[in-house]
């Protein structure tokens, strides 16, 4: 069983950056796609970005585009999230997770982290 466990948020004001860091275990991420989602409070968990195995095509929801970054080392087994110029309406529990068929949909993903909190202020 794969168990993702992720670390890497806090607070920041806007303008500011953080790394996430997603990091797995009881198993290797290498032939699994790799996602990023968040949930703020109130509303439903959305995709932010997903790198395919072998670190190909990664793809960001428009919101994030130019400034989140993700990449994933499969050395360390660990997939990251580089986030840049944040925004206040980026405050949210971030979650990783790893799928066969991983794509912009959560159900395409079998293993989840637990979440970490990023809260950016204005």
């Amino acid at each position: 069983q794969v168990t993702m466990v992720e670390s890497g948020g806090g607070t920041v004001q806007a303008g500011g950056s953080l790394r996430l860091s997603c990091a797995a275990s009881g198993g290797t991420l290498t032939w699994y796609n790799l996602g990023w989602f968040r949930q703020a409070p109130g509303k439903e968990r959305e995709f932010v970005a997903h790198i395919r195995w072998g670190g190909f095509n990664p793809y960001y929801v428009a919101a994030v585009k130019g400034r989140f970054t993700i990449s994933r080392d499969d050395a360390e087994n660990t997939v990251y999230l580089q986030m840049s110029s944040l925004k206040p309406e980026d405050t949210a529990v971030y979650y990783c997770a790893a799928g066969r068929l991983g794509g912009v949909a959560a159900n395409q993903y079998e293993h989840w982290g637990q979440g970490t909190q990023v809260t950016v202020s204005s």
